[in-house]
């Protein structure tokens, strides 16, 4: 069990954008929802959402603008939203403290995962080579969470070689990342998209090798 907590690692600095809403209760344990605002380099930020149980943050006040720092994993679940069934991603919280002081890197994940379904290796208008990817990554009581992830440049070349059930290791950013959906000719609506923007990716061969590929992705909002 310990080696699959490991698997998935996610720390992140930032600032309480939302209150705490009561989520759902489980063996008498209440869990809350937030979302927290961390800045990228640039000016954007990346709203994310959060899970906690009411025992982590016992005796904390928290409120909308207090800076914390989050510890924790990225989980995966379904939910039925507007008809159709949704993945939802959030940050699973084993650590909530108030950020006293700031590091270089506000917003780091680590997965360890396979692949689930073929890459899907694309070009922007803007001719940027991009690749999407779906990391199923194994968690204790045989769950797993369903993770979306994207790879730029050189890394999505590299993704190009991957097959669904090979073993990759990958390190990034969790993103949030709007877009606009059509839902009617004259109509459209915008929407949140969550994802791993990939800047490191190793593939684990058979044989037990090392393949890697790494490139350091831009600090940018693509589509």
């Amino acid at each position: 069990m310990d080696n699959l907590m490991m698997n998935n690692k996610i720390y992140l600095e930032g600032k309480m954008s939302t209150k705490l809403e009561f989520s759902h209760e489980m063996f008498g344990e209440g869990f809350y929802t937030f979302t927290l605002d961390v800045s990228r380099l640039s000016d954007a930020r990346d709203t994310l959402n959060i899970t906690v149980s009411e025992r982590l943050i016992t005796g904390m006040n928290l409120e909308v603008g207090a800076d914390l720092c989050v510890e924790g994993q990225l989980r995966s679940y379904n939910k039925f939203v507007d008809g159709a069934n949704r993945l939802i991603l959030t940050v699973f919280a084993r650590d909530v403290r108030y950020c006293l002081e700031k590091s270089k890197n506000p917003n780091q994940i680590f997965l360890n995962g396979y692949i689930c379904k073929q890459p899907i290796y694309r070009v922007t208008p803007f001719g940027r080579e991009i690749s999407d990817m779906l990391l199923a990554v194994n968690r204790p009581y045989n769950k797993s969470d369903y993770i979306p992830t994207i790879a730029w440049g050189r890394n999505s070349r590299f993704c190009k070689t991957l097959e669904v059930g090979d073993n990759i290791k990958i390190w990034g950013r969790l993103q949030s990342r709007e877009y606009q959906k059509k839902v009617s000719e004259d109509q459209s609506v915008t929407k949140v998209a969550y994802e791993v923007s990939i800047s490191k990716m190793e593939r684990a061969n058979k044989d037990g090798e090392i393949s890697e590929s790494e490139e350091i992705e831009e600090d940018t909002n693509v589509g």
